[in-house]
């Protein structure tokens, strides 16, 4: 039994929330009106898995959440608006620990829960199982406020050094990075590790809403020494740059003046993820030379972009799986390290340093 903490200061927000889980002998619920109540449940309850809201008079969800990860780290979903200043504080709080978020239902909430609650009961079921680092929280917040990130070796920049010049612009490869549930704060520790002369483009595939990668992009460039922009229109691959696809799209890579570019399009229903790491490692392939591709599978739910990425490493490309000791859902890495399709499975502080050794 998966025992749920419901914490909402909307009455009718918490019933509609707890009928997801009503008349199902596998979830035992609670819930709480406020961050204290929450905190209160967090000892008397012992929740496996919290919902929490991010807008709360006496105690917010972020000062609410804040406290669960310093008392009894559990894993947490936040429940956010889809608007920017939403987005923004959905984005702190998977800093600060939680593993997930959903946005809220617009309009008649009681008719969309129809489409809202299968996504929440599969988060939920997802986050039961999820692996918390007690120590990814404060880690986090040291490394937010400071501001540090790892400084770029001499011997970075020589090895990168490169004589083509259109190599010097556009790169001679291209790294898709595709990830999911976890994946905030797993790109953070990526990222601020890879020098600002990492000579290859860099492609990431986060499931997430429109709404919000342009505020997560936006983010991830204030932390990182590379270039880190959302991709909204085709744009050509500049080495030392980092594209966000567009969430609630796909992304696909194609040419532009014989130059590899990277291009939003709309979603197919044949994905089941998006934006998708599937589809967009398979047009990776139509573009370059596989040998010239790196595919990595960040944490998160379910199994977008193995297929391909065992293709692509079939093939003669390379492929890294995050391991499962820092993994926060060893879905997709997991999947690619059972069909085969992983050279190296790595913790996540270890990939920059490899894919740093390859591009080379």
């Amino acid at each position: 039994m998966i025992k749920v903490l419901v914490v909402d200061d909307s009455a009718l927000m918490r019933r509609l929330l707890g009928s997801v889980f009503r008349g199902n002998s596998d979830f035992d619920v609670a819930y709480a009106r406020n961050g204290e109540e929450a905190l209160a449940q967090l000892h008397s309850f012992l929740p496996d898995v919290i919902t929490l809201d991010v807008n709360m008079p006496v105690m917010d969800g972020i000062a609410c959440l804040n406290r669960i990860m310093l008392e009894r780290p559990t894993p947490t979903i936040m429940v956010s608006s889809q608007t920017e200043e939403g987005a923004a504080i959905t984005l702190e709080a998977l800093t600060l620990g939680a593993v997930d978020f959903m946005t809220k239902p617009e309009g008649a909430m009681s008719l969309n829960m129809r489409e809202f609650g299968p996504g929440l009961l599969a988060k939920v079921v997802t986050a039961s199982t999820a692996r918390l680092r007690r120590s990814h929280r404060l880690a986090e917040r040291v490394r937010l406020k400071t501001g540090t990130i790892r400084d770029v070796r001499p011997d970075d920049v020589e090895s990168f050094a490169e004589d083509d010049a259109v190599a010097n612009v556009f790169g001679t490869g291209l790294v898709i990075v595709g990830t999911s549930t976890g994946g905030p704060p797993a790109l953070d520790k990526l990222l601020s590790r890879l020098p600002a002369v990492f000579p290859w483009p860099v492609l990431i595939a986060q499931h997430m809403p429109a709404a919000f990668t342009g505020p997560f992009a936006r983010r991830l460039n204030g932390l990182a020494p590379l270039e880190v922009t959302e991709l909204i229109r085709p744009t050509k691959m500049v080495r030392g740059n980092v594209y966000v696809a567009k969430g609630d799209a796909d992304v696909v890579v194609t040419l532009r003046d014989g130059v590899p570019a990277a291009a939003p399009v709309p979603s197919l229903p044949t994905y089941l993820w998006h934006p998708s790491v599937e589809r967009l490692v398979n047009s990776a392939m139509e573009h370059f030379v596989p040998s010239r591709l790196i595919g990595v599978l960040l944490t998160g739910m379910g199994n977008d972009g193995v297929a391909a990425m065992t293709t692509l490493r079939t093939l003669g490309g390379r492929t890294i799986a995050e391991a499962e000791e820092t993994a926060v859902v060893w879905g997709m890495p997991g999947e690619l390290f059972k069909s085969g399709g992983a050279e190296a499975v790595l913790p996540i502080e270890g990939i920059a340093d490899k894919l740093i050794s390859w591009a080379k």
